[in-house]
């Protein structure tokens, strides 16, 4: 069972994109993400946009497409300056049916390869989707998800990579989805610490809410488990002490993240960890959204406290605490704590039934850490 399937959980928070791509590429992508990368609707509502600028560039048949197609070539030493003026003119003067697009009589011509031109398309759409959200230069998708798209972008100003995350167009409609898309920008900006991906922006670009953060260039704590089964004791100990110092940073901020799990921890290339994704974050002491979800569950069955299973109203520090022990546990066994056949049955069981030691699981840990994590994972709250 996919560990985000049919989680009872926020329905913004289950499609994140960047961190979540391992499981989330394989689902539908949202159905403007076609326009948030190319700033136009898909081919059947649009027509051929190779001639999109013919209307209105006084009856010239090059296209927006075409020019960024030859200032690339240019810029990348695939073509010289007079193939391109040479081509261009020829996509004007319109005498060969066959030559749709600048791109295609590169390609005619022998000046580029039909691979340099997939490559240019990405780059292309990429470029075009700058047009999206003033001050951001897009430089590609992250990833995509049900609810959310996030992309690789360059703010022009700090000249500085970025990740935005955009909420789709068919979501406009639904206040609750806008509101707890804004929420987690506005709980990640009370937010200042190492350990914690950083909020830099959000807001609405036309008919797109947007929200942009600090670019992690990495992987996943749950990529590391797909591809290597599990983590080093040592090395698991040290990420879940960086995930403790960032989740204590924001308990005395009076935020309690609520989703802590393998896909929300971040490792850069250089080794830092990152705590990522606040769309579940809440401020403890807010009662009327506590009350407005209680006996909800939010959160991801297989790391969820059995508090947020209840949907208590008085759910704290303590649930994180919970969800980081199961982390933990998934990071030195290979196994989430409680699996089953569906979201129910394993929120069951970590409500009922005893945990297997991961000393158990396995036996080369230290007693130690076993200890600790069943400490943290104690189906009772204790102050």
């Amino acid at each position: 069972m996919p560990e985000d399937s049919a989680a009872p959980r926020s329905p913004h928070n289950a499609g994140r994109g960047s961190d979540d791509s391992s499981e989330d590429s394989r689902l539908p992508m949202p159905e403007d993400t076609v326009e948030i990368l190319t700033g136009r609707k898909s081919s059947d509502e649009s027509g051929d946009d190779s001639k999109s600028g013919s209307s209105a560039a006084g009856g010239s048949a090059i296209g927006s497409m075409d020019t960024i197609v030859g200032r690339l070539v240019i810029e990348q030493g695939l073509a010289t300056d007079d193939e391109v003026k040479t081509a261009i003119a020829k996509v004007a003067g319109g005498s060969d049916p066959s030559d749709k697009s600048l791109a295609e009589i590169l390609v005619n011509k022998g000046v580029i390869t039909q691979a340099q031109l997939e490559r240019l398309r990405k780059q292309v759409e990429a470029e075009r989707s700058g047009q999206q959200i003033p001050g951001y230069r897009v430089l590609g998708k992250l990833g995509a998800g049900a609810m959310a798209a996030v992309f690789k972008a360059r703010q022009i100003s700090l000249d500085r990579l970025v990740a935005i995350k955009v909420l789709p167009r068919k979501f406009n409609g639904n206040r609750q989805f806008i509101e707890r898309f804004y929420a987690e920008g506005r709980a990640a900006a009370q937010l200042n610490h190492p350990n914690i991906v950083q909020a830099f922006d959000v807001g609405k670009a036309g008919e797109f809410h947007y929200f942009v953060m600090e670019y992690v260039d990495g992987g996943t704590v749950h990529d590391t488990i797909v591809q290597n089964k599990r983590f080093d004791e040592t090395d698991a100990i040290n990420i879940a002490i960086n995930v403790a110092e960032a989740l204590e940073h924001a308990h005395e901020r009076g935020l309690i993240h609520r989703d802590v799990k393998p896909k929300n921890v971040m490792i850069t290339k250089g080794g830092v960890t990152k705590l990522a994704d606040l769309g579940l974050a809440r401020a403890i002491d807010d009662k009327d959204a506590a009350l407005a979800e209680k006996g909800k569950a939010y959160g991801t069955p297989y790391y969820i406290s059995p508090e947020q299973i209840r949907g208590e109203v008085n759910v704290g520090p303590q649930a994180d605490i919970y969800s980081l022990g199961a982390t933990l546990y998934h990071m030195v066994t290979g196994n989430v704590p409680f699996n089953g056949k569906n979201p129910k049955e394993v929120m069951e069981k970590h409500l009922k039934q005893a945990l297997v030691p991961p000393d158990h699981v396995n036996p080369k840990l230290s007693a130690g850490i076993s200890e600790v994590i069943e400490m943290m994972m104690a189906k009772k709250v204790s102050n």
